[in-house]
């Protein structure tokens, strides 16, 4: 939940840095996406992946027993490799904000991507904790065995 709610506060830093006109204020909004990115979200991504795969080592559910601990092990692991590569961009406009003022239509292609890919990882993570919560069933073919030998 914590890497959900810091992605929500990474979107209205996009979305400021988007529609606001203060030049200062896109300064700051930039600058501080790209310390929330490294600083906060990247850290919590992969805390997240750690701690998933300790409890589900550590839990009756397993790692490879039900299909939807492993969609959101394949959700954590691809969210958090397309963290790293976009972080690259974050530092990109952060940098360009913090060396001068960008005008409206600067990097604005850019800009607008940080906005949708934000909302994309909202999303990602809102289908992951949704798992997490209503634990759909189904199991694989390892866990049908697991089951029968118990």
């Amino acid at each position: 939940m914590g890497w959900l709610g810091s992605v929500a506060s990474f979107l209205a830093l996009a979305i400021a840095g988007l529609v606001i006109e203060d030049a200062e204020k896109v300064r700051a909004a930039y600058v501080a996406m790209d310390l929330t990115g490294w600083l906060v979200i990247v850290p919590l991504s992969v805390a997240s992946l750690m701690t998933g795969l300790v409890q589900s080592l550590g839990t009756p559910w397993g790692l490879f027993r039900h299909y939807w601990v492993l969609i959101k092990l394949l959700l954590n692991v691809l969210a958090n490799v397309v963290l790293l590569l976009h972080m690259k961009p974050i530092g990109r406009v952060a940098r360009a904000a913090a060396a001068t003022a960008l005008a409206s239509g600067d990097l604005r292609g850019l800009r607008v991507q940080l906005v949708a890919d934000a909302a994309a990882a909202i999303v990602v993570l809102i289908v992951a904790t949704t798992l997490s919560v209503y634990k759909p069933k189904g199991r694989t073919p390892y866990g049908q065995r697991m089951l029968a030998q118990e």
